[in-house]
């Protein structure tokens, strides 16, 4: 059986250098990277409807078992992918201001994000995923070799009441992008 649990934390601990600073960054990670990326890319990879994790429907505020839209996506520059995303995107809050998240595919969503300033973020919160959870199972499908672990970050959008998760896992490739 895969766990889908972590432990999320408010503060990162024993991180440093590059890779801190990509976790740690306030700002949109897509502007991040495309500042650093010529060949910038968004691959689609899924987006379904289906029940968000316990954890991750508790953060939205939905009751287990909720049915959401779950989308994912890996990040690319040039063809290596540095950051897979995994966001949740409950059916109540692609209504008024984010309908039109639901239908991205290739489209970043940082950018619909960070392009509104009337969208609020929660603090980043931080975990080093083992091969066991199903998030570093999902980001690791498109690496050659797997990592010993991977370090992500995830965080509450809201707008107008409405909440999105978006959890970022980071891939060795983004270390290149310094």
């Amino acid at each position: 059986m895969i766990n889908s649990t972590a432990t999320w934390r408010s503060r990162l601990i024993g991180v440093r250098g590059t890779q801190r600073a990509w976790l740690t960054d306030q700002g949109s990670l897509t502007q991040r990277i495309l500042a650093r990326c010529p060949r910038f890319a968004v691959r689609h990879v899924q987006q379904q409807r289906a029940a968000a994790a316990l954890d991750e429907a508790l953060l939205c505020g939905l009751k287990p078992a909720c049915v959401t839209t779950l989308r994912e996506v890996y990040l690319y520059c040039h063809d290596i992918p540095v950051v897979f995303a995994h966001s949740v995107l409950p059916t109540r809050s692609l209504r008024g201001g984010w309908q039109g998240l639901g239908k991205l595919g290739s489209k970043p969503l940082g950018g619909a994000l960070f392009a509104n300033p009337l969208v609020q973020r929660t603090p980043l919160q931080f975990t080093r995923l083992s091969p066991r959870h199903r998030l570093y199972q999902r980001a690791c499908e498109r690496l050659p070799q797997r990592p010993a672990s991977l370090w992500a970050r995830r965080s509450l959008f809201s707008l107008g009441g409405k909440h999105i998760l978006v959890t970022e896992v980071f891939l060795p490739g983004i270390l290149e992008l310094s």
